[in-house]
């Protein structure tokens, strides 16, 4: 019995395995046809080639990183003090948080667009706005990771004994907190970066160069550069979720304070 147990689960994560790599080979393969009768990455240099490609993934890469700054500066602060001195606060925060997943997108484009279009915040052409965007889309993933990673350690302990140290805030947050928080911090960092490489809206409404809208058009127009800036991406994907991997392990003894 316990056997064919494990037979089954075998065969579930060989199928799962399959699921999901299959369509991935079948889109590398077809990213090596545009070359008519032979396998070649001539659709990826065409990829590299293109001064658009080069433009709108160096902006997506940047709006990205500002993104993750700002957020981690937002939302470490925030949740470090909700969690240590209005803990009855957390509901309403959390709520807060998720207010991105009921507002679509479309919705919210439009209102920042009616809202920062006339005097006196006329900002609706800067990249400040867009940053802004995709840091409240990014919120309720970098809140969430930091929050999850604060319950991991003893806040309190942690703040009080370096505290009867000498130790200001400032120390406090981004000297013993924020290390002890790393793995979590990049857990969000990771999904808010896959956000901004992804979302379209934001980006095609608020005309800025991004990598999104750069593929919508490159579907349009080509056939096999879009598989190519698939594999891509997904490469892409792994490579981050790689880096986090090898920050995790290191950071394994590191961390210091129980969790509770």
């Amino acid at each position: 019995m316990k056997s064919r147990g494990k037979v089954w689960a075998w065969f579930f994560i060989i199928l799962g395995v399959l699921y999901f790599f299959l369509p991935l080979l079948a889109t590398f393969i077809f990213s090596l046809k545009a070359k008519l009768g032979v396998l070649s990455f001539q659709s990826y240099i065409n990829v590299f080639n293109d001064p658009k490609f080069i433009r709108s993934f160096t902006a997506s890469l940047l709006w990205a990183s500002l993104t993750i700054i700002v957020g981690i500066v937002l939302f470490v602060p925030t949740a470090f003090w909700v969690r240590l001195k209005v803990p009855k606060a957390r509901t309403a925060v959390e709520f807060i948080t998720l207010i991105p997943f009921v507002v679509p997108a479309i919705v919210y484009v439009f209102g920042l667009v009616r809202t920062y279009s006339h005097p006196p915040l006329l900002i609706v052409n800067s990249p400040l706005l867009l940053v802004s965007a995709y840091t409240i889309l990014a919120m309720p993933y970098l809140y969430r990771a930091v929050d999850i990673g604060l319950r991991s350690i003893d806040v309190r302990t942690l703040t009080e004994a370096a505290q009867s140290l000498g130790a200001g805030w400032f120390t406090i947050l981004f000297r013993i907190i924020l290390p002890n928080i790393r793995v979590a911090i990049l857990n969000g960092a990771f999904l808010a970066f896959a956000i901004v490489m992804g979302e379209y809206i934001l980006a095609q409404y608020l005309a800025k160069p991004a990598f999104a809208p750069y593929m919508a058009v490159l579907i349009q127009n080509r056939a096999y550069e879009p598989a190519a800036l698939a594999v891509l991406s997904f490469a892409l994907t792994w490579a981050c979720m790689g880096i986090i991997t090898l920050v995790g392990r290191g950071s394994g003894q590191a961390q210091v304070g129980g969790g509770h």
